[in-house]
Order: structure tokens, then sequence, then C-alpha cells
């Protein structure tokens, strides 16, 4: 990750919080709990965006104000489209509803990519887009009493955006059983499928986790965080051998960079690296 200036865009149906190497992204629509607007979705876009070659931000917090994570999409924007006139192909370039739903993907794919580490905070209610949100996350906390539910199947609709993720996360037989029985989950479910990666009794419990999951990214060098995290994404799609090539081009490039200097330089002098003091 190269070195840049950046700023942070206005949001209305975020909250933005940055402290140091860590921002905190609240969605902050809590009369709806939380559901994903259009515009919300073009907010988050434009978030990871912005901090996309950001070397400050090393992490970036997922979480939802007033107790809920996301009621997924907002459906008072999805009748708006609907009430539109039909296109001439229905779901062809011209459709308003797909291209609408497309975003819903490619707001997950850019969160999913990202390179700094992502952290979903989940309490509450976690639907629909904010069950993706969850699975996109390169570490899920959540706590024991949320709700997750994938409920698309049981309106009548499809969760389009959002099953590629899901199958990604916790693979194909616990997917397809979540699709034809609206999954509903709580906290320690989501963890038992991986889905979340640590479950809370508490929302005290919940935060000494995020702590914890924080004080543990701060040990890794940002620069090595954003490679592996290429490496690992693309062992889904990649050849195998493409893939182990590349893998030791990056090996080769990053062991001679500063990070790999000055990383095995304080492993030898049995001392923290750079990254992971305190005043970083």
């Amino acid at each position: 990750m190269r070195d840049a200036d950046f700023e942070l865009p206005s949001t209305e149906h975020l909250a933005l919080s940055l402290d140091g190497w860590v921002l905190t992204v609240t969605l902050n629509r809590p009369k709806a709990r939380n559901a994903m607007s259009f515009a919300m979705v073009e907010e988050l876009v434009a978030v990871f965006d912005a901090i996309q070659d950001s070397a400050q931000i090393r992490a970036v917090v997922l979480r939802g104000a007033g107790g809920h994570f996301c009621a997924g999409g907002d459906v008072k924007d999805m009748a708006k489209v609907r009430m539109l006139p039909a296109p001439d192909e229905l779901g062809g370039p011209d459709d308003a509803m797909a291209t609408s739903n497309r975003k819903f993907g490619t707001m997950l794919s850019i969160i999913e990519a990202a390179p700094q580490a992502v952290i979903a905070v989940v309490e509450g209610a976690a639907m629909g887009g904010g069950f993706g949100l969850a699975c996109v996350a390169d570490v899920t906390l959540i706590r024991a009493d949320a709700k997750l539910r994938l409920p698309e199947t049981s309106l009548g609709i499809v969760p389009a955006q959002i099953a590629p993720f899901i199958v990604r996360r916790i693979g194909l037989t616990q997917a397809r059983r979540l699709a034809v029985t609206g999954g509903r989950l709580d906290g320690d479910q989501a963890k038992v499928l991986g889905i979340a990666h640590e479950s809370y009794a508490d929302a005290e419990a919940l935060e000494a986790g995020l702590a914890a999951t924080l004080a543990d990214i701060r040990r890794c060098a940002p620069g090595a965080v954003a490679l592996t995290k290429d490496l690992v994404l693309s062992a889904l799609s990649e050849n195998l051998e493409v893939l182990l090539d590349r893998a030791a081009r990056d090996f080769a490039i990053q062991i001679r960079s500063p990070e790999g200097l000055e990383g095995t330089m304080a492993f030898v002098e049995k001392r923290e690296p750079e990254w992971a003091r305190s005043d970083a």
C-alpha cells in the first residue's frame, strides 16, 4: 500500500470516526434499523474508494447505530424503483431494478477486497444486506443474542448479490440450507457456521473482543496484510500454479521491502516492529 493523501467523503447515512489508524464506519439510520438505502450503498463505496491507497488507515470497523447492525436493503427504495415503467427487457441494461441491485454486489466486492483489515461488529438485527456485510468482513464479531436472517426467499425475492458471498464464506451445503429455510440464526449459531468468528454474551465482552482484535491487527504489517488478503481471495478463482508463481514474486518483493527488513530485524533483535508500537 503506497502513501497517499486522502480525504474522507461527506456522508449523510454513515457516521465516520478516525482514531489514529482505525476508521470506524457506523451505519447511521437507526430509525430504520440501519437498512441500506441506495444512498448508503453509494456512501460505503465512496468511503472504501477514498481509503484504498491510504497508508494511515490499517483497519476499518463496520457497525450499526442504535443497537442494530443492518436490517437489509431499504424496501422503500426498492418500491420506488419497481414503480418505474418496466423496460422492454426485464433484467437488461435499461432495467433500473437490475442496475440498482447490482450496486449492492459492487459494494460487497469492494469491501471484501479492501487492503485494510475489515472488522464487522454485529449487534441486534443483521438481515439481508447486513448478513452480506458480515460475510465479507475479514473478522466478524457478534453478540450472542444478535438475530441474523436471510429473509429474501420468504418475501418471494432472491438474495441475488448476497448469495455468492455466503457460499464463499461458509460453503455450498450450508448456503443451500439457509436459502431454502430463510436462514434464521443467532450469534452462537453464526459462529458455529463460520459467518462470525467470535460470539459474546454482552456489550462489554464484545467491546473487549474488538479491542483484542485490533491489538492483534496492530502487530501485523499493513503492506503484508494487503498482499496476503489479495492472495487468499485469489485462491478462490485463480489457477493454483499461476497463483503460486505470483505469491513467490510477492514474497521476494515484500521480504526486501522496508516492512520485510524491519520485521525480520525486529524478530532477531527481540523487539516490536515499528508498526506495532503504541505510538505508530
